[in-house]
């Protein structure tokens, strides 16, 4: 999934003559804590609330207020890692896109990462979900698969995280089967470290895809 994909319909861009209060309004409506300020299709910079704040009168046109911000962008044609990655670094509520001639053409908000992402990770998918803990040099995606697949599963998405203390790294697997018990057995017979199971039962009551919904409402707060 690309940044094109993810551009918002709806959040608009600030000129320089728009006024501070203007601005404000803006984010309480479309629930950002930044807007992009473009001349044409020049994208200037962010702005935040805190530099509409710290500005002495909010009335003023926004091109008259500092931006504490450099110019963060990233172009249509990469990747929802790196924009998830560009967000996160610098703790933005939105990410401008831009062509490849650094014309704007819009902005992914927090809100459309999440909903993109749980596409990417099959929330809505029932099924199992199942932690590894291993060492990173024992980590065989081969093996993995193999492992999973010899049970009649399928691996609907997976991901990797690393412990940045150890070398120890946690495989998260969301496979198409309420019951994972075959598998499980299997990856213990292999030595697999399992730290962590969910959605396994049928009476589970709190799944992903409340877990998801709840994320979405506290972003639209």
């Amino acid at each position: 999934m690309l940044a094109h994909d993810l551009i918002s319909e709806t959040v608009p861009s600030l000129r320089t003559s728009d006024t501070g209060t203007q601005a404000l309004n803006l984010m309480e409506t479309y629930k950002v804590s930044h807007l992009p300020v473009v001349n044409n299709e020049e994208f200037l910079g962010l702005i935040s609330d805190s530099d509409i704040y710290d500005h002495e009168n909010t009335d003023d046109p926004i091109g008259n207020h500092n931006l504490s911000l450099v110019t963060p962008f990233v172009f249509a044609g990469q990747h929802i890692y790196e924009v998830i990655e560009l967000l996160d670094r610098l703790q933005i509520s939105v990410v401008p896109v831009l062509n490849r001639q650094k014309h704007y053409l819009g902005v992914i908000t927090a809100r459309d990462l999440v909903q993109a992402f749980a596409k990417m990770a099959t929330v809505h998918k029932s099924g199992t979900i199942l932690v590894l803990e291993m060492n990173i040099h024992d980590y065989s995606l081969s093996q993995i698969a193999q492992i999973v697949e010899s049970n009649n599963t399928k691996i609907l998405s997976m991901y990797v995280s690393a412990n940045d203390d150890t070398t120890k790294i946690n495989i998260t697997l969301k496979l198409d089967s309420t019951d994972a018990a075959a598998v499980i057995q299997t990856f213990e017979r292999y030595n697999y470290t399992i730290s962590g199971r969910f959605l396994s039962e049928e009476n589970e009551k709190i799944t992903l895809f409340d877990r998801y919904q709840s994320l979405l409402n506290y972003l639209n707060m």
